[in-house]
Formats: C-alpha cells, structure tokens, sequence
C-alpha cells in the first residue's frame, strides 16, 4: 500500500466517527431479591434489573443501575465504543505505513 492509498483509507475511515454517543463498560442483567416482606422475592423469583459495570485501571469497578428504557441509547453507544476503538486501530497501523518511506 502507497502513502495515498493509505490516506485515502484514513480519510474514510475517520469520515463519520461518533464522537459524542460512546460509552465503555458492559451491560449486565442482575436479579435483586429483597430479604422479607416481598412476595416475588420469598419465590424465588427476584427483580431483573439493568446494570452498566465500568472498571479503570487501578480503580474499584464502578456499577451504575439502568432503566429499562435506557437500554437500547445504551447498547447503540456501546456498540459506537467498540466500532471506534477498531476503527482506532486500523488508523493507527495506516499512520505506521505513512511514516515508511515511499519506495
């Protein structure tokens, strides 16, 4: 690949990345079960409930209780985290390529 295939490429990769809607973490769905008093819970049944887990290097895990509405503005900014990170990657091995001499 030439210094101007490789910039073509770049350019079309960094052409509409989302930039704002991004999040990092996971999705998770957890069941809480009240000691007493609640009927579901004496079943066994429990409470489904959504939760974001974040961890940072070096820092405790952070879990961020959901609404069951946020959940898919959730999944579609998750899914933008995970295509920019890729997207990162490949210009990245592009920017190795242009700081190669042209034959």
């Amino acid at each position: 690949m030439n210094h101007k295939q490789a910039l073509h490429k770049r350019d079309q990769l960094t052409a509409d990345l989302p930039t704002g809607e991004l999040l990092r973490g996971s999705l998770l769905q957890r069941t809480i079960r009240h000691k007493r008093g609640c009927p579901k819970c004496q079943r066994g049944e429990g409470h489904p409930i959504l939760v974001l887990a974040v961890s940072y290097a070096g820092r405790k895990s952070q879990q961020m209780s959901l609404r069951p509405e946020q959940k898919q503005m959730v999944e579609k900014w998750l899914k933008n985290y995970h295509e920019l990170r890729k997207r990162l990657e490949k210009i990245c091995e592009l920017n190795h390529v242009l700081l190669r001499p042209e034959p």
